[in-house]
């Protein structure tokens, strides 16, 4: 079964390969790379480009991918939140929530002018403690749940400024609980900054996050504090939508949101 998901993790990040090419890839011997390659031919996981001699994804990946999203979902009125917090904040909006022991990126609305950070796409659930979405989820549980996290997820130095040490996180943890919002300053890409609020049900218990990203030259006293503003706002009516099912509402004579 290792082999398997090797294999088709190879053909998905490369875009198609060749069987010689997964065989050099990972190592294995490329009479069992095609006896691989073939049983997950029969079982639509992989196609079979004869004529160019490599293998690609399969269609039953795109029905196990729209069962991923079904299963994750995102009710209507928190994407309206996130596209919200894009549109104001002038910046990508990401949604994550806890998935099992997983803290998981379940909704994305960026732009051209305002593009998501690479690589965090539906279903990201790595690197929680260099992320400000994973800050917030993290700061929300237990001692011994982050133990617990950080025991299978490790704490990986993405960059420079990475905190990679138990004592410095277990701090940050405890600042961010505090003051609600979490901040990663090029933690987990060079040259941006993100932020996060924590979204909450009706027990007050941190059920998800609403975060953004933006360059770290955009980030000034002014604009730090109106980040805030915006992303507190934005928390308050997806917890509010989780709590009561409430939404927000225009405003009757100026159609501005209320």
């Amino acid at each position: 079964m290792e082999k398997t998901l090797s294999i088709l993790e190879i053909v998905a990040e490369r875009g198609g390969a060749s069987a010689k090419e997964v065989s050099q890839a990972l190592g294995y011997p490329l009479p069992t790379v095609y006896r691989l390659l073939q049983s997950l031919v029969q079982s639509d996981y992989l196609i079979h480009l004869k004529g160019e001699c490599r293998f690609e994804l399969g269609y039953k990946l795109d029905r196990l991918g729209v069962s991923l999203h079904r299963q994750i979902g995102v009710p209507t009125p928190v994407r309206a939140e996130i596209a919200r917090l894009h549109e104001t904040a002038q910046a990508a909006g990401y949604f994550a929530v806890y998935r099992g022991a997983d803290v998981v990126v379940a909704y994305v609305v960026d732009s051209p002018a305002h593009p998501r950070l690479i690589p965090l796409n539906f279903g990201f659930h790595e690197a929680a403690h260099a992320t400000a979405f994973g800050k917030i989820l993290l700061a929300g549980m237990s001692a011994e749940q982050v133990g617990q996290y950080l025991e299978v997820h490790g704490m990986p130095r993405l960059t420079g400024t990475t905190i990679t040490s138990r004592e410095e996180l277990d701090a940050e943890l405890s600042a961010v609980a505090s003051r609600g919002i979490a901040w990663e300053r090029e933690e987990f890409v060079p040259g941006m900054t993100c932020a996060a609020n924590g979204v909450r049900n009706g027990a007050g218990m941190i059920v998800g996050s609403v975060a953004i990203s933006v360059p770290s030259g955009q980030i000034s006293g002014t604009r730090e504090r109106e980040i805030e503003r915006i992303l507190r706002d934005a928390s308050n009516h997806v917890s509010k939508y989780y709590r009561s099912g409430q939404v927000r509402r225009p405003s009757a004579d100026t159609g501005r949101v209320m």
